[in-house]
């Protein structure tokens, strides 16, 4: 397991990171979300021991020896006039792969990705989205055993998303821990296992998805009946959200259980679904930071 402990950091005198403490376990996929400044970046860079952190400690599995990162910066780094495969392998060699592995791990994961056509052009001639993927390819040549990955998902159309999170999902599949960033909230909510959010350099959430269902976001229902439901807005225990005829989103006011509006709903008539809603990780995020 990666295990972030009480890592702070400032730039002058400015706290960026203050006690930043949260997990990444194996065979998980965790996403770190938060607004553009919140310290994401500085935390990744603390992990990989890219910056030094000004108190705290980043330790694998006990241990203050880390593993072999799979790092993909948001800004792109790779050689525009290199062929894709070409320097794919070099980066698995730099990485001490011999060339064989090398070669074969570069012809996988061009395959993997869809790029096995555009193994012989140069990075600048393809796509912003294609570039992107032989970034992502660049991070994984070389069997990194934890993977960190700064808004992977930047500039890709959604065919080429399903892709990039096969290849990932495979990955955390076989033991790799998986953390990334991203700005796209619903894709987060579909793929993560596990959630950390950072505000302003704190962390104010972390979890599996559905603890931080049951921990954050007032609690919510549907009510569906056979005529208008427009009689929820005389009930003093319930604040109606939502209200479209037979349909209702309600939530409850002061301890008002939900089982005496169901119990008042079917006295009325026909109910035809009553089902509690989760918060999405959208609203959770609002509400954490």
């Amino acid at each position: 397991m990666l295990k972030v402990s009480s890592i702070s950091r400032t730039f002058g005198d400015r706290w960026v990171l203050d006690n930043v403490s949260f997990d990444v376990r194996p065979g998980r996929m965790t996403g770190f979300l938060g607004a553009n400044g919140a310290g994401k970046t500085t935390t990744m860079r603390i992990i990989l021991g890219v910056l030094a952190a000004h108190g705290g400690t980043v330790t694998w599995n006990g241990s203050e020896d880390l593993p072999s990162f799979g790092y993909m910066p948001e800004e792109r780094g790779l050689y525009p006039k290199m062929k894709v495969a070409e320097q794919i392998t070099w980066l698995g060699r730099l990485h001490g792969l011999d060339r064989g592995r090398a070669k074969s791990n570069t012809d996988e994961l061009l395959e993997q990705l869809e790029l096995t056509e555009r193994a012989g052009d140069r990075l600048e001639t393809l796509s912003l989205g294609n570039q992107q993927r032989v970034q992502i390819a660049a991070a994984l040549v070389h069997d990194p055993e934890v993977l960190v990955l700064d808004e992977p998902f930047s500039g890709l159309d959604p065919i080429a998303v399903e892709t990039v999170l096969d290849v990932l999902r495979k990955r955390a599949a076989n033991g790799a821990p998986v953390l990334f960033s991203s700005h796209q909230l619903g894709l987060v909510e579909r793929l993560c296992d596990d959630v950390v959010i950072i505000s302003r350099g704190v962390i104010t959430a972390s979890g599996s998805r559905d603890e931080l269902r049951r921990n954050f976001g007032t609690p919510r229902f549907e009510l569906v009946v056979g005529s208008d439901a427009g009689w929820l807005r005389d009930d003093p225990g319930v604040a109606v959200v939502d209200l479209d005829g037979p349909r209702a989103v309600f939530e409850l006011r002061d301890g008002h259980s939900d089982q005496r509006v169901l119990q008042a709903a079917m006295a009325r008539g026909e109910v035809r679904s009553f089902t509690p809603l989760v918060p999405t990780l959208g609203e959770i995020f609002k509400e954490a930071v």
